[in-house]
């Protein structure tokens, strides 16, 4: 029997017009909400398998994926102090300065399923919008890593832009949500004012691969116009192929 909130239901996976038993919430969506509850907790906790994930990356033929750390040592360490995820750990980061046009950082952040699941599908859209000139650092993973983490090896590698994909907060109609956080000139002690991000890419429910593609050129066209990544930097209607790259096939930061 239908409602005045079924249609709206079907336009969101928003919680809308539970209903009631008595002076409670029927029993189905209680425990809808508990299972819910249960998978944003799972996407936090849950370990980012690395091996498959740089398997699937050294198919992009973009040089031998890397594996850094923040400083945080483990996942309940991460948590607390969100500070050590921001920063390499202890040693720095081994990385070799190549100046590539732009490093690319895949961040296991606070859902390690939306990057299992999103990651690799949105360079796949990504990658071919480039212009064959710009130049792209071999992929870095990340582990207990915060966006932060990424200034630094932007920095380390040379780049004058710097691409996290870092899985969201998980919320309790999406466990799996990719966050993509473009910096100029990445360096330690970036403002987050002063990147810009593509949020909840998460095809069927969110954006789909092929959007946040074509928005991440149109920002990274932008930004190489602009000199400069955040709230000076807004998305336009940019969908070809990236302009000339500006840097040699050498290095970059």
């Amino acid at each position: 029997m239908s409602d005045f909130w079924e249609p709206l239901r079907r336009a969101t996976p928003v919680r809308i017009g539970l209903g009631r038993a008595g002076n409670a919430v029927p029993t189905a969506e209680v425990l809808a909400f508990g299972a819910a509850h249960a998978a944003a907790r799972d996407a936090v906790h849950l370990p980012l398998d690395v091996d498959a994930l740089v398997e699937r990356l050294t198919d992009l033929d973009l040089g031998t994926p890397r594996v850094v750390a923040s400083a945080a040592p483990d996942r309940a360490t991460y948590l607390t102090r969100p500070d050590l995820g921001r920063i390499p750990e202890a040693g720095g980061l081994d990385l070799p300065e190549e100046t590539p046009d732009l490093a690319i950082v895949i961040a296991d952040g606070l859902s390690a399923e939306a990057v299992a699941k999103h990651a690799v599908p949105l360079l796949e859209h990504l990658l071919p919008l480039l212009d064959s000139a710009t130049t792209v650092a071999a992929p870095v993973v990340a582990t207990q890593a915060r966006v932060a983490l990424g200034d630094h090896i932007g920095k380390a590698l040379g780049a004058p832009l710097v691409l996290v994909l870092i899985g969201e907060r998980p919320g309790l109609s999406s466990s799996d949500s990719l966050g993509a956080y473009l910096t100029w000139d990445p360096r330690p002690g970036v403002l987050d004012s002063a990147r810009n991000c593509i949020s909840n890419i998460r095809p069927p429910h969110g954006l789909d691969h092929a959007s946040a593609a074509r928005t991440i050129v149109s920002l990274i066209a932008g930004a190489r116009e602009l000199g400069a990544t955040g709230v000076a930097l807004k998305d336009g209607s940019f969908t070809g192929p990236l302009p000339g790259a500006t840097a040699a096939a050498t290095d970059d930061s």
